[in-house]
């Protein structure tokens, strides 16, 4: 079995909502907003500086990655973060995720970026060792408040 990485279409939505939400991202697929999703991720797709790639096992979506290139002040290049790394439970530990977080590498390296950035929840430890085994280094902590309840940022798994 062979991991493909190609850049994420329209026709890729309800794979990729699905496995965002399996990164327990809110709920779209089946709801009644589910078109108004569907509008947005394709609006998302077009967005120049906004990169999303899927991973393919056979032809079937197994996994997805974004990469946001963002100015920053005090820098003349912009910084390359990946809000969302997800790779189907049943699909991991066979390259996706490495084949993934190298096409991130390689297009914020074409855009001039000064750094390819992502943040982790505190309990995502596999997550971690992956990273690290990937060349990342661990640097910082994330802090968040939620302005509006829309179940964001999750609990930790049997924390609730």
């Amino acid at each position: 079995m062979t991991v493909t990485v190609r850049k994420a279409r329209p026709g890729d939505f309800e794979a990729v909502a699905g496995l965002l939400e399996e990164l327990n991202r809110p709920k779209v697929l089946g709801t009644p907003d589910e078109d108004l999703h569907h509008r947005h991720y394709t609006a998302w797709l077009e967005g120049p500086d906004r990169l999303g790639f899927v991973a393919e096992i056979d032809g079937e979506v197994i996994g997805f990655i974004d990469v946001h290139l963002v100015p920053r002040l005090n820098f003349t290049a912009p910084q390359a973060w990946v809000p969302d790394l997800i790779v189907r439970e049943t699909a991991r530990s066979r390259g996706a995720g490495a084949a993934l977080l190298a096409k991130a590498e390689e297009v914020a390296r074409a855009h001039g970026a000064f750094v390819l950035s992502l943040e982790s929840a505190h309990w995502r430890t596999r997550a971690h060792a992956f990273y690290l085994r990937e060349g990342m280094r661990d640097a910082g902590k994330e802090f968040s408040k939620e302005l509006i309840d829309v179940g964001w940022p999750p609990a930790a798994p049997g924390s609730a």
